[in-house]
C-alpha cells in the first residue's frame, strides 16, 4: 500500500512567522461568504448536518489539512460503488458524532468531502458536469505525488490536534477500500503588526475581494454542491523580500501597508484601476471575466526552510474559470509569476451535505 506525502507535520517555526513580516495576493482573500443558511451552527462552530457541507462559505479557522484518497485499483463498477458507499457511511458516522461535540465546535472544525475526476467513471458512474482534470498550466512543476486523488478531504479547525485525531480516525475507517495518496497541512500566519487581518508570507495583507453571499451563490454554489481547486504554490520568499516594498507593491497591485488600493482611492473600478498593467491583481480581476467570481479560502504551508508558500483552496461553479485565469496570467506577463511554482494540483466535486438517512455520497452512490 503506497504511504502518503507526510507534508508539514510540525507547527511553524520562528523562522517561518519572521519570515511572513519580511516581505502575495494569489487570491488569498478573507472569506466573505457566510454559511448557508441550512447548516446548524452555534457560537462556536458549524456542526455537521446541512443541505451544503461546511468549510466552503465557512469563516477560516486557523489551520487547515487536507487528505487525499484513492480508491484500491481492485474495486470498479458495482463492487467498487459498494465500497465506497460503506466507507462513506462509516465516515458520515464519524463525522456526525465528531463534528457535534463539544470540543469540536469550541475548535471550529470542519470536514469537507469531495470526489476527483476519475472516479465516476472507474465507478460506471455519469460524472458531474464541472468535474474534469485541469489543463497543463505554463510553470508548472508538478509533483505527481502531490497531485490528484479519488476522494479529497479538507478539515479545518482552530487548532491541529483537532484536524489530526479526525484525519486519523477516517484513515482508519478507509479500511483496505482507501489509501492515503497525500496530505499537506497549512497556517494562517499570525499578523506581524498585531492586527486581525493575516497576512501571507510575502507580507501582504488578504484583501476583502471575495465573493458576496449573493454572488457566491451564483458563481459558487451549484445547488448544493460546489468544486474546489486546490494547488500547493511554492513562493520565492527571499528573492521577494529583497525588493523594495514600493516594488513588491507595484507587483501584487495592492498597497503593503493597507492591502488596499496603491493611490488608497477605493474605485468602482475596483482595486486594479490603480494597479501597475501586469501586476497581480490587474491580471485575476473578474472583470475579465464578466464578473465570475471563485471564493478563495487559502492557507501558507512550510515544509522546511526551502519549501514554503501558499496552499491555495478555491471553491467556484466551474473549475474553468481557474483554468482561464491561470492562463491570463501567463498571457498578461503577471510579474508574480515569477516568484511562484505550483508543485501540487487537484480538483474535486464537492458533494451535497448529509442529512438525516442519506450519508455523504448518496446523491452519487444512491
Amino acid at each position: 500500500m503506497p504511504k502518503a506525502t507526510n507534508a508539514v507535520s510540525e507547527t511553524p517555526t520562528r523562522r517561518r512567522v519572521l519570515i511572513a513580516g519580511a516581505g502575495a495576493g494569489l487570491g488569498l482573500t478573507a472569506t466573505a461568504c457566510t454559511r448557508d443558511a441550512d447548516q446548524p451552527e452555534d457560537a462556536r462552530g458549524p456542526g455537521f448536518h446541512g443541505l451544503r457541507q461546511a468549510g466552503a462559505t465557512t469563516p477560516r479557522q486557523a489551520t487547515a489539512l487536507l487528505l487525499a484518497y484513492d480508491l484500491d485499483p481492485a474495486l470498479r463498477g458495482a463492487a467498487g460503488g459498494r465500497a465506497l458507499k460503506a466507507v462513506l457511511g462509516a465516515w458520515t458516522r464519524a463525522l456526525a458524532e465528531t463534528l457535534e461535540s463539544d470540543g469540536s465546535r469550541a475548535a471550529r472544525l470542519t470536514a469537507t468531502l469531495g470526489i476527483g475526476p476519475a472516479l465516476p467513471a472507474r465507478l460506471g458512474l455519469r460524472a458531474p458536469a464541472a468535474l474534469r482534470e485541469l489543463p497543463a498550466f505554463t510553470g508548472d512543476r508538478l509533483d505527481p505525488d502531490r497531485c490528484g486523488g479519488d476522494l479529497l478531504v479538507q478539515l479545518c479547525a482552530d487548532t491541529a490536534d483537532a484536524t489530526e485525531a479526525i484525519a486519523a480516525t477516517l484513515t482508519r475507517l478507509a479500511g483496505e477500500a482507501l489509501y492515503p495518496r497525500w496530505r499537506q497541512d497549512g497556517f494562517l500566519p499570525p499578523s506581524p503588526d498585531g492586527g486581525t487581518t493575516p497576512r501571507n508570507l510575502l507580507g501582504f495583507k488578504d484583501g476583502p475581494a471575495d465573493p458576496t453571499p449573493e454572488e457566491c451563490e451564483r458563481w459558487v454554489w451549484s445547488g448544493n454542491a460546489t468544486c474546489l481547486v486546490v494547488r500547493r504554490v511554492h513562493l520565492r520568499l527571499e528573492d521577494f523580500a529583497r525588493l523594495a516594498v514600493h516594488r513588491q507593491e507595484e507587483i501584487i497591485g495592492r498597497s503593503r501597508s493597507t492591502g488596499g488600493p496603491l493611490d488608497g482611492v477605493p474605485s468602482a473600478a475596483g482595486p486594479e484601476a490603480a494597479a501597475p498593467p501586469r501586476s497581480h491583481v490587474r491580471a485575476v480581476s473578474p472583470r475579465l471575466d464578466s464578473g465570475a467570481r471563485m471564493l478563495r479560502r487559502g492557507y501558507s504551508y512550510a515544509d522546511g526552510p526551502t519549501d514554503q508558500g501558499l496552499l491555495f483552496l478555491a471553491f467556484m461553479r466551474d473549475p474553468a474559470l481557474f483554468a482561464r485565469v491561470q492562463r491570463r496570467m501567463a498571457a498578461a506577463q503577471d510579474e508574480l509569476s515569477g516568484f511562484t511554482e505550483a508543485r501540487g494540483s487537484a480538483v474535486a466535486y464537492i458533494l451535497p451535505g448529509a442529512r438525516a438517512g442519506r450519508p455523504l455520497g448518496a446523491e452519487l452512490l444512491g
